[in-house]
């Protein structure tokens, strides 16, 4: 159900159905339906075919504890909430979420990019704290080893980073806060 609620398939569909109605009123010998149903339906279908070419869908979020929930109002959870918001949401013309930030860290292979398979919230030591889970063939698990100390940092002062290896080729990133 959620493939068919993007905006890429709304969009196709929108153009699909003011294309199907023009063409209905040209058959009937309708021109003041099938003029504007035709020439707006056909550019609105190839951009909804477009869109649907490039688009990513949002990461699985995963329940959160209860007490996940109470903190993730805090202040200090601003910079983790917009991470989950963002990788939550679709995308269009990029190969995985968090692409840009990816390949800064040096964790990017441009055939086999990590792709983010869920988000989850977390509680840890009274502070908001986000684990995704990454499926990714392309980058080494020794790679992300080597940059854990930089992901922490990387996303918000005071967050480290925690990796485990949950299954073969995939990658767990849990950012929780420094600690005190």
């Amino acid at each position: 159900m959620l493939a068919i609620a993007s905006p890429g398939s709304l969009v196709t569909i929108a153009g699909a159905s003011l294309s199907v109605i023009g063409w209905i009123g040209y058959a009937t010998a309708n021109p003041n339906l099938s003029l504007p149903t035709i020439f707006y339906g056909i550019p609105i279908l190839l951009g909804g075919l477009a869109l649907k070419s490039s688009e990513l869908p949002p990461a699985s979020l995963l329940p959160a504890s209860p007490e996940a929930v109470e903190l993730r109002q805090a202040p200090a959870s601003q910079t983790l909430r917009k991470l989950v918001k963002d990788v939550t949401r679709w995308r269009y013309g990029q190969k995985a979420h968090l692409e840009s930030s990816l390949e800064t860290l040096k964790l990017w292979d441009e055939d086999a990019p990590p792709q983010l398979l869920s988000v989850e919230e977390l509680a840890s030591e009274g502070r908001y704290g986000v684990a995704m889970r990454f499926r990714c063939e392309g980058v080494p698990y020794a790679r992300w080893i080597e940059k854990q100390e930089r992901l922490g940092r990387f996303f918000d002062k005071g967050l480290r980073a925690q990796l485990s290896e949950p299954g073969p080729g995939e990658v767990l990133l849990q950012l929780l806060p420094a600690a005190a």
